[in-house]
């Protein structure tokens, strides 16, 4: 029964050495998005749909049952899914992953969202700047410098064809929101500087899922709460 991982934007397989390290569990799958520390396939265009296909075709991989756990994007992903295919997994648990028509894309985003000014931006984002980003943001120093010293020139023109073929996805995927079957857990930082809670406890209440807040918590939960992730977890897989 694998727990199978999936990383969200700017970040790797790595971002999970923390909660790791906390489980129980010794059946975990960390995938990697194709551009984030990994092959882009070939005529793979880095869309929101592209990843969405090639997250239900690693999953289908795996011998199951399994429980799924996605941040930030890749808890977009992760819930993408479950609404697609509902009994693809046992469980599924995801955070970060505002999913709600009623959803602004951060600063950050909406820049990488605009044709010249993103790539600017990127040409910008120095190992650095990026780290320096991620510590402002709630990323603990060492983790904030690994994950800046992986975001590479592929990586960031991933990033720019993602979040651009996402402009309205909270429009486009939230009716097959009602096709979730299996139990859900949704977890979420108290001062998530990216997607406020509010966005965490609607998707958790149009997936029936439950919805958990990190008191002073930013948005990477999965490092700067790591035990308290994994403790919810592992009630949540008890239980279900």
């Amino acid at each position: 029964m694998p727990v199978v991982l999936v990383h969200g934007v700017p970040d790797t397989h790595r971002v999970w050495r923390a909660l790791i390290e906390r489980l129980r569990r010794n059946d975990v799958v960390t995938l990697s998005l194709p551009g984030f520390g990994a092959a882009i396939p070939q005529g793979f265009d880095c869309t929101k749909e592209a990843y969405s296909g090639w997250l239900l075709e690693e999953l289908r991989r795996i011998p199951g049952p399994i429980d799924l756990v996605g941040h930030d994007w890749g808890g977009l992903l992760t819930v993408r899914a479950v609404s697609l295919e509902p009994l693809l997994v046992r469980t599924w648990a995801a955070g970060a992953a505002p999913l709600d028509p009623e959803y602004e894309w951060h600063k950050a985003a909406k820049i990488w969202q605009t044709p010249s000014v993103g790539e600017q931006m990127m040409e910008k984002l120095t190992p650095e700047a990026l780290a320096s980003g991620l510590v402002a943001a709630g990323v603990p120093p060492a983790d904030a410098t690994v994950t800046a010293q992986h975001a590479d020139a592929t990586m960031k023109r991933s990033i720019l064809a993602l979040y651009r073929s996402a402009v309205t996805v909270g429009l486009e995927w939230v009716d097959d929101l009602r096709r979730v079957q299996a139990p859900g857990l949704l977890l979420w930082g108290q001062k998530d500087p990216y997607a406020a809670p509010v966005f965490g406890s609607r998707l958790a209440g149009r997936t029936r899922a439950r919805f958990v807040e990190f008191p002073g918590c930013s948005h990477w939960w999965q490092l700067e709460r790591a035990a308290d992730v994994a403790r919810e977890l592992e009630t949540f897989w008890e239980a279900a």
